[in-house]
């Protein structure tokens, strides 16, 4: 269906809606095929990485590469709540894998920022709406990690949690978004004969194409509208915007899609960095809520204590940064212009970021 200049009929509006529906539908499914790629590659590797954790320091960096590897924070997660309880892995340990976790599951956010790449403006608006995300985690391991080093409060207060609902019992809850993709995703994986350099291109080619599509159906919808839809109820204060970011996530279970879900209507200017970053910080709080529910079920109560130390972790950043908000959406700005005058510094930054540094570190401390 070609986009022309409205105004449209309702039966051309119907129809635009619909092709808005099947594109988002694919860029939600190019997500997790991309991350059933990202497994492939890296699922061993990152477990194996894990287990020979042998400081905080070099766990923090561990968390970061191995979420970085898998594209899944949840991944991590199980892995590392996985061997506490076999007690492979202490909790002094853990806690700072969980941390670089944070800051790895950003890496999609960028991703899907790239699909702007050739458009200047549209690029550093979508850029800098992946890097908040980023920045919020780094701001606050740059602050909390050292606390927590030399004080153990997360750990002290995770276990106090643990302790108080030790005895509530598990809960499990199936996301309706891998209810509607992850059977259509595991049949193209079966398809292609699960071959991540094959998984992963296709993932991407889906990925920038709905993109593409999705955003021009979107703004021919809503972009008269798009200050109600979002500014008068959505994102209407930031309580709105964070309680709306907590709940979907939890419902979705994923960070990684309902932070990206943001980054194009930000590349199409539909939203600013200031509406979106208090979602972003209810997105952080959303991802560990299934996660502790369903590690109660666990006997072992120091391993319960890892799914609390990262809502701590989480809540800990929000309580500095939801007053001082303007810093890393500044950080993002900045950075974001320096990539959209020279786009080969967003690949750069990807590398150097989820990649590199982290396997020097480790390689050097280890």
């Amino acid at each position: 269906m070609t986009l022309e200049n409205g105004p449209y009929t309702r039966m051309q509006k119907l129809w635009m809606a619909f092709f808005f529906l099947v594109y988002l539908y694919l860029f939600l499914l190019s997500i997790q095929l991309m991350g059933a790629a990202f497994k492939f590659f890296g699922r061993g590797f990152a477990e194996t990485l894990i287990q020979t954790t042998s400081s905080p320091l070099v766990g923090l960096f561990i968390g970061l590469l191995a979420t970085s590897v898998t594209q899944s924070s949840s991944s991590t997660t199980s892995i590392v709540v996985g061997l506490v309880a076999s007690g492979a892995l202490t909790l002094h340990n853990a806690v700072p894998i969980v941390m670089g976790a944070n800051i790895g599951t950003t890496v999609t956010n960028i991703i899907v920022s790239l699909g702007y790449i050739g458009r200047r403006d549209d690029f550093c608006r979508a850029f800098s709406a992946s890097l908040v995300h980023d920045n919020f985690n780094v701001l606050s391991v740059l602050i909390f990690f050292p606390l927590q080093y030399y004080t153990r409060y997360l750990e002290k207060i995770s276990l106090f949690l643990s302790g108080i609902f030790k005895s509530a019992g598990g809960l499990e809850f199936a996301s309706p978004l891998k209810l509607i993709t992850a059977p259509v995703a595991e049949a193209i994986a079966d398809t292609i004969g699960h071959h991540p350099w094959i998984i992963l291109p296709v993932a991407l080619i889906l990925l920038f194409l709905s993109l593409h599509y999705m955003v021009r159906y979107m703004k021919a919808l809503i972009m008269s509208k798009a200050e109600v839809v979002f500014e008068r109820t959505i994102f209407k204060t930031h309580v709105h915007g964070f309680l709306f970011g907590m709940l979907l996530t939890a419902l979705v279970q994923s960070s990684s899609v309902t932070t990206s879900l943001m980054v194009p209507l930000v590349g199409a200017g539909l939203i600013d960095l200031e509406r979106v970053f208090p979602y972003t910080m209810g997105a952080n709080v959303g991802t560990t809520i299934t996660a502790m529910l369903a590690a109660m079920a666990i006997v072992n109560p120091t391993a319960v204590a890892v799914a609390f130390s990262h809502l701590m972790f989480n809540v800990s950043g929000i309580a500095i940064f939801w007053w001082i908000q303007f810093v890393p959406i500044k950080i993002a700005r900045i950075i974001a212009s320096y990539g959209a005058k020279n786009r080969i510094l967003a690949l750069v930054y990807i590398g150097m970021m989820f990649y590199i540094i982290p396997l020097v570190v480790i390689y050097l401390m280890r």
